[in-house]
């Protein structure tokens, strides 16, 4: 006598004590979704890195302020004029200042500021890519935007954003294309292109 064949059952095993099985949650046949937005943020905040403490913040304020020193003493060189005849250091100083007055005001609020990151390997990045900005500006000026531009679109989109070869290539170089057209053809300004 054959056993009656029975019918193959799709829902998820469950235990006598309500919970779902292992084996329905190894095949990710059920997903606990945060149903309450309390919920949504307090997963958000546990995936967060954590806040930064007082000397990350004062650090950072005084980097930005060292940035401003740096910008007022640049346009200081260059020369300021006046407000009647402006040259061409007048809207780096201005800037600059503004600048410092900003670091000047994280430094003030260091103690009560908690939205900030703590620095932490992956802040590396944040350099790297300052570094790769140097470097196009340096030299951009010498053999034109386009290859260098290709470049830094490449590392930012391969290096720093994580996305694959081929998103990285065709991105980088329809990023250079579309800024060809419209500033070289378009526009036509001065920037400084090999073709």
């Amino acid at each position: 006598m054959t056993e009656p064949s029975r019918q193959q059952d799709d829902s998820p095993e469950v235990h006598t004590s309500g919970e779902p099985s292992a084996d329905a949650l190894d095949a990710g046949t059920l997903v606990d979704e945060p149903q309450t937005a309390e919920e949504l943020i307090a997963l958000w905040e546990a995936d967060n890195p954590p806040p930064a403490g007082l000397a990350s913040n004062i650090a950072a304020a005084v980097v930005v302020m060292l940035l401003g020193a740096f910008g007022i003493i640049g346009a200081l060189d260059q020369g300021v004029g006046s407000a009647a005849q402006p040259a061409a250091g007048t809207w780096p100083l201005i800037i600059s200042v503004a600048i410092v007055v900003l670091g000047l005001a994280l430094a003030l609020t260091a103690r009560r500021t908690g939205n900030a990151e703590k620095f932490t390997s992956a802040s590396w990045l944040v350099l790297l890519g300052f570094a790769t900005m140097v470097g196009f500006a340096l030299v951009a000026g010498m053999i034109g935007f386009e290859i260098p531009a290709a470049l830094l679109a490449f590392v930012w989109l391969k290096v720093l954003g994580h996305e694959g070869w081929r998103t990285s290539i065709i991105a980088s170089l329809a990023m250079v294309v579309a800024f060809y057209l419209v500033f070289v053809v378009a526009l036509g300004t001065s920037i400084p292109h090999l073709f």
